[in-house]
Parts: structure tokens; sequence; C-alpha cells
């Protein structure tokens, strides 16, 4: 396991959006700042780190969950057949469905 800077809240533990209050936890790493995640891990393509959903603002990735990356998938891989290694759906506001937005899958 390796710990990371928040990507949600950029490492400050608060609510980057402050709408309960400016004091409230951010909801990906309670308050902590870094949040911990199994070696290897691949930075997040959807959101492109951010943690963020592109489609959601005050919403967290639904790929990395905010963390900005996400386990690897281990052995061997191969482009996603769905989405063409895109991660996204066909109209773009969803991840695939395939490969779960990891745009690979295992052979």
């Amino acid at each position: 396991m390796s710990r990371i800077v928040c990507a949600f809240c950029i490492g400050s533990g608060k609510d980057p959006f402050g709408i309960l209050s400016p004091r409230s936890a951010c909801q990906v790493c309670l308050g902590r700042g870094t949040v911990e995640l199994p070696e290897p891990h691949t930075p997040c393509r959807y959101c492109q780190g951010s943690g963020v959903n592109p489609h959601g603002s005050r919403l967290t990735c639904p790929v990395c969950w905010g963390k900005g990356a996400y386990s690897s998938l281990e052995g061997e891989t191969e482009t996603c057949p769905q989405c063409h290694g895109a991660g996204k759906a066909p109209l773009g506001y969803l991840p695939c469905s395939y490969c779960l937005g990891k745009e690979v899958i295992r052979r």
C-alpha cells in the first residue's frame, strides 16, 4: 500500500466545496489529506487525476472514487474493445461499463 495526496481535497482534508460548512471534512480522505492505494496504481484518466466527476462538479469521480488514481490491473492487459481505450461510454458522460473506466481489461 502506498499513501498518496487526496486528489478531491488536494490534501487539505476539508470539503473542497464547503457545502455543509467551510470546516467540513473531505468525504474521500475523511479529513486526513491522504488516501491509501495498493501498488501499482495508475492516475485516473476519466477525471484527469482531479478526483472530481467531470460531469458533476461536486461529485467524486465514479472511476477512482475521488482518489485521483486507481489500482492498476496486474498481468497481461489489452485495450478495452468497447471504448477503445477512452474509458468513457459512447456519449462520454459515464465511464465505460465494460472496463469500468480503466481503459484496459485483462486478457
